[in-house]
């Protein structure tokens, strides 16, 4: 009997500290939700270790920069990329690029969002992905230009969105490969204020 007791409390116990962690965790960091046309993907950004990113990826969010955008490229076994054309696969105007936060420690590693860029260290702008697999090669150690791409938040939920997503069928479109068959859109971007 008391060991039943005492098991029931330690599983009480865990529960309302899972609760706690919960709490203290989406007051830590930023969290948004990017409702897309497959449905919601919720993902935190880790604003301490990349505040430029989170800064301008919350800034595009919040003007509706991503309203309307598409995932233009996708490639099963690698990553998701999107933020940046519209669905006639024009390229939407954007701030100024950031710096590159690649050298903040955090790791490609698969459901973490990371800063597109061209072949020029500091050039993102709007556009990011999803690691759909661990891609260490594209860390900063790893990286063959010596720079990498930065990492700036991962996905909490809707996994099994971004698993979809990755295995659709895309074709060559305006020049461009890798592009889904079927558009798929990110309808807005919305910051979570009740968590």
């Amino acid at each position: 009997m008391q060991s039943t007791f005492r098991i029931c409390f330690l599983l009480g116990s865990l529960f309302f500290l899972s609760l706690g962690a919960g709490i203290s965790y989406a007051e830590e960091n930023p969290v948004l939700v990017l409702k897309t046309s497959l449905g919601d993907i919720t993902i935190e950004l880790f604003e301490k270790e990349a505040p430029l990113s989170t800064k301008n990826f919350i800034e595009y969010a919040e003007s509706g920069h991503y309203d309307g955008t598409i995932f233009h490229r996708i490639i099963d076994g690698f990553m998701i990329q999107g933020g940046g054309f519209s669905a006639d696969m024009r390229q939407k105007k954007t701030n100024a690029p950031i710096k590159n936060e690649s050298s903040n420690g955090l790791e490609n590693k698969k459901y973490t969002l990371a800063m597109a860029r061209t072949s020029a260290p500091d050039s993102a702008t709007s556009q990011f992905f999803i690691n759909t697999v661990d891609n260490d090669f594209l860390d900063r150690k790893k990286a063959r230009d010596g720079v990498g791409y930065a990492v700036f938040g991962k996905v909490v939920d809707g996994i099994e969105v971004v698993d979809k997503m990755s295995r659709v069928k895309t074709t060559t479109k305006s020049g461009m490969q890798d592009v889904p068959v079927e558009t798929i859109s990110i309808e807005k971007v919305e910051r979570v204020k009740d968590k």
